[in-house]
């Protein structure tokens, strides 16, 4: 496939290789007719590369190609766990290592209170995994550091505890804990965990645009400059064009309008968390209901963007192109129904322009400026607080924004456990679910550590300096 050099890791080649050989055949027409032989194109020959088998290999990939074409259509869960490729992490737990001594004191089975803790005829500890609770008491006893605690990936990565092990070692999620933040696909080293995709949506409101008489419009994420690094972002927006989107515009926009009433809001309210990460607002949702009615009432910016557009234009479709998971469970939320229609990831779009067969580097540019400054450093941690204090500044609003910036889910259960408590010296709280922001997303194709200064230089370089002249021009947006 040759874009291994586009990616992380080599569960991201495979998941894209599942996506664009699916698209290429929805482009074509012909994906019910070929959707049985994928698995076999993308793992031809009876050598494995990953498994211990060709065929095991093959089922996973049938299983990857289940939500690579939308999954079961009643259920909305956005993150899900591929059984079958979840059976090479260790079962994780308390462990006895080999530090242990075989000492006397047996400090270990002492705090033990479930008599999980025997000795062998060394004297060394052993764990009776049928009895351990996982409490840690032991863990804490062991004056050698003898017993250590494994997690797997999945486990360690989720902030909010929504992963376990399920009665067959697998991992399972609570959907009561998730946020869809995808933190444990990313991770997974197994590539056992992934989002579901809603790639064939978009492909059809494209080959029907023109029977059905509307246009096709690409939101994209302001964090798409730290992404597709082997082209130019003008030859990036020309490939978007090609693949058939009528209108492209920045979600920035959309960010520079959240940000002036973001503002106004705060200024009435005195307290606010800010709204613009989904899975940061269902992180209050689930696990701090009492704040709830302090979450910014702003959509988030590619929900005020798409309002905006379909109040122009109420048949045309918005498609949110971003590094988000949790944007794929935000468009289906009731306040957001009507005006995004579909969102894919930065790792589906590649999908797309690849089963396009679109060669980037050698595109003309696209200019795409429609938002300031301010707009487009939503992408990083603090540039929401950053773009509020510059809407107080020139709406004349006399108020001191007093900000505390939350760069991923820890800080975040920090920052909203003082608030909880009335004891947060803030007054608005940045809430971003993926470290570092938009450009820690799970659906990014690399996650550099160049990504910060990438997105500030994209930001130096808007036509628009302040957030109301964005404003202003994009009122003038052709219908």
């Amino acid at each position: 496939m040759g874009n291994q050099h586009k990616f992380d890791t080599k569960v991201q080649v495979i998941k894209y290789k599942v996506l664009r050989t699916v698209a290429e055949y929805a482009w074509e027409g012909t994906l019910l007719e070929n959707v049985m032989e994928i698995p076999q194109k993308i793992m031809p020959g009876k050598t494995p590369t990953m498994r211990c088998c060709v065929y095991k290999e093959r089922a996973i990939i049938q299983e990857r190609l289940k939500l690579a074409v939308g999954g079961n259509r009643y259920d909305k869960k956005v993150i899900q766990v591929i059984d079958i490729a979840c059976d090479d992490c260790p079962a994780g737990g308390y462990v006895v290592t080999s530090s242990c001594r075989g000492c006397l004191a047996h400090r270990c089975a002492e705090a033990c209170r479930v008599g999980a803790i025997t000795f062998g005829e060394d004297q060394k500890a052993q764990i009776d995994k049928s009895k351990c609770v996982e409490c840690g008491m032991c863990y804490k006893s062991c004056q050698f550091g003898a017993i250590s605690n494994y997690k797997r990936p999945c486990e360690m990565t989720c902030k909010v505890g929504a992963i376990s092990m399920g009665e067959g070692k697998e991992a399972q999620i609570n959907y009561d804990k998730c946020i869809s933040c995808g933190a444990c696909v990313y991770m997974c080293p197994f590539g056992a965990i992934t989002d579901r995709s809603y790639i064939l949506d978009v492909i059809e409101f494209i080959k029907n645009k023109e029977s059905a008489g509307y246009k096709v419009n690409a939101l994209i994420a302001p964090s798409i400059a730290s992404q597709f690094n082997y082209a130019s972002l003008g030859q990036i927006m020309t490939a978007i064009k090609d693949i058939g989107f009528d209108n492209i515009y920045e979600v920035a926009l959309g960010a520079d309008m959240v940000a002036e009433s973001e503002a106004e809001e705060l200024a009435e309210k005195k307290f606010l968390t800010s709204s613009c990460c989904p899975a940061f607002v269902a992180y209050i949702e689930k696990n701090f209901p009492s704040l709830k009615d302090k979450i910014s009432h702003n959509l988030s910016p590619a929900g005020t963007l798409g309002k905006f557009l379909k109040e122009k234009d109420p048949d045309c479709k918005n498609v949110f192109i971003g590094p988000c998971t949790a944007k794929k469970a935000e468009f289906q939320r009731k306040e957001y129904t009507g005006y995004i229609d579909s969102v894919i990831t930065f790792e589906e779009l590649q999908a797309l322009i690849d089963s396009k067969k679109i060669n980037v580097p050698e595109l003309e540019e696209t200019k795409v400026d429609d938002a300031s400054y301010f707009g487009r450093i939503f992408a990083r941690s603090g540039g929401v607080s950053e773009a509020v204090k510059q809407a107080f500044q020139e709406k004349g609003i006399d108020f001191e924004c007093n900000p505390v910036l939350c760069s991923g889910i820890s800080e975040c259960k920090k920052a909203l456990t003082l608030a909880d408590k009335g004891l947060l010296p803030n007054n608005f709280i940045e809430g971003m679910a993926c470290v570092d922001g938009c450009i820690g997303g799970a659906g990014n194709l690399n996650h550099d550590q160049k990504s910060r200064a990438q997105i500030d230089n994209y930001g130096k370089s808007a036509e628009y300096k302040d957030i109301n002249s964005a404003i202003q021009k994009a009122q003038n947006i052709d219908d």
